[in-house]
């Protein structure tokens, strides 16, 4: 399970690919949400292909960006169907208010994820609302429905090893979700300007 932010993601969404392939951005109309996934080598973080199926013990972040304002929400569906709120709470940061056009990293604070646990996909949810869901500490609620466990298990492309031998699995990365999608039922009961999932494979969970 993902205590802090998550790695695997497994969502269906339209992609668009910038010009650094570590980069991906979703568009709906003029709607526009970019993320990235950085990986902590040594002392530096670097950028990462959202494909790239992570290790036990690599400590993780995102970076986010949209087109437009908001209030960010960042939700994980684990391996075993759990859900968890990643983004704002203690650890992670607690202003999630979001500006058009500006850079944030989640988690906000000087945390990082750390992928621990079993192989497999995790989904993790980004959800913009136009008002703060409460008044109070901003929180989803966990939805009333169990969900299934997620039974894939992360995938090489042979097409696509990278110099190093990396494995990138090409069913992975940042997607929007479409209208009619099934997501957590705790989302859509909240009004969303745009909600996307990511998918990262990982060779385990990630956790703060």
């Amino acid at each position: 399970m993902i205590r802090g932010v998550a790695q695997s993601l497994a969502a269906a969404l339209l992609l668009l690919v910038n010009a650094e392939p570590q980069s991906r951005t979703m568009t709906e109309g003029v709607h526009r949400m970019e993320i990235q996934l950085e990986r902590l080598d040594g002392a530096a973080w670097h950028t990462i292909d959202p494909g790239l199926v992570l290790q036990q013990g690599d400590r993780v972040r995102f970076r986010f960006r949209t087109n437009f304002d908001g209030y960010l929400y960042v939700m994980n569906q684990s391996t075993s169907g759990k859900y968890e709120q990643l983004f704002p709470r203690d650890e992670t940061g607690k202003d999630n208010r979001i500006t058009a056009n500006k850079e944030y990293q989640v988690p906000a604070t000087s945390t990082a994820f750390k992928i621990a646990g079993p192989a497999g996909h995790e989904i993790v949810y980004w959800l913009i609302t136009p008002a703060r869901l409460t008044d109070s500490a901003p929180h989803i609620e966990r939805p009333t429905s169990p969900a299934k466990p997620l039974t894939l298990i992360p995938r090489c492309d042979d097409a696509v090893l990278k110099a190093r031998g990396d494995c990138i699995d090409t069913s992975a990365g940042p997607k929007l979700v479409p209208r009619g999608e099934q997501v957590p039922d705790n989302l859509w009961r909240r009004p969303p300007i745009r909600a996307g999932a990511t998918c990262y494979s990982c060779g385990s969970r990630i956790r703060p």
